[in-house]
């Protein structure tokens, strides 16, 4: 699996996968939680070892359970868990506290990874105020890494200015419908490593012909050429699939290179 250093100097697998969805009921979003680890445990099975998470989920747990049972040493895989960005877990120190916590039991470990603010809101002080307690997290080893999502250059850059460790991730929305091109650019000018969620999402089906044609190419699909395409301009993907086939075909992306053509045609879709 390629990586990418964070600018913290640790390595994040540049292909992680998506949970927010499984260990649920009818693999529905709100649904409730079963623990199963079938999903799960496929992906490992497949090669996976960076799992994306958040406390919004409700499955850290099960995220957890499945790491735990794979028999693997859990510094193998690389965990990211996110705290929301509402009163209950912004209101003050002892809040964000709580919600890091939580997040350590119930993933079954001494760290993670990578934490996010799952999301920004309006009032930016706050925002620094709750990063500061992340920041002790980090201190202490606790938390590898830490940084945001759904962050726009706004929010992005008052943190820049107002932090003293500096986001390692900028986790949003890329996708041939929206690509994000500039927020995915003002984080790399800002050694901020974009990560895309929903990669493979909301693509029409003129976009998956032209992307039929350039896979053709290389016997791959199209969804593959996606992938391609946002590791080869420095963005991480977190695709879902709770098919082990799709999983699989996920991670076949680093036996092929896009031409600058393909990658002007692709960045039009």
């Amino acid at each position: 699996m390629e990586t990418i250093e964070l600018n913290t100097g640790i390595q994040i697998p540049v292909i992680g996968s998506g949970t927010n969805t499984f260990g649920k009921e009818n693999k529905d979003y709100q649904g409730t939680i079963n623990n199963d680890t079938t999903e799960l445990a496929a992906a490992i099975a497949a090669g996976y070892r960076h799992f994306d998470t958040a406390i919004a989920y409700r499955n850290e747990a099960v995220v957890g359970k499945a790491i735990k049972e794979s028999g693997i040493d859990r510094s193998a895989f690389f965990i990211t868990s996110k705290i929301p960005g509402t009163p209950e877990y912004t209101k003050d120190a002892a809040a964000v506290k709580s919600g890091v916590e939580a997040s350590l039991s119930a993933l079954q470990t001494e760290t993670i990874d990578l934490y996010l603010i799952h999301h920004p809101w309006d009032n930016l002080e706050e925002i620094a105020a709750v990063w500061a307690v992340l920041e002790a997290y980090v201190d202490r080893g606790i938390l590898k890494a830490i940084g945001v999502s759904n962050f726009q250059e706004k929010e992005l850059g008052y943190l820049l200015e107002h932090s003293r460790i500096k986001p390692a991730v900028n986790q949003i929305e890329s996708h041939p419908g929206k690509w994000s091109d500039g927020i995915i650019g003002y984080s790399l000018s800002n050694q901020v490593v974009p990560e895309a969620w929903g990669p493979l999402s909301r693509i029409s089906d003129s976009a998956k012909e032209q992307l039929t044609v350039i896979g053709e190419k290389y016997q791959k699909s199209w969804s593959q050429v996606v992938l391609r395409y946002q590791i080869e301009r420095g963005v991480v993907v977190i695709p879902k699939s709770h098919s082990a086939e799709h999983q699989a075909a996920n991670l076949a992306i680093f036996d092929f290179s896009l031409t600058d053509e393909e990658k002007e045609i692709i960045k039009g879709l």
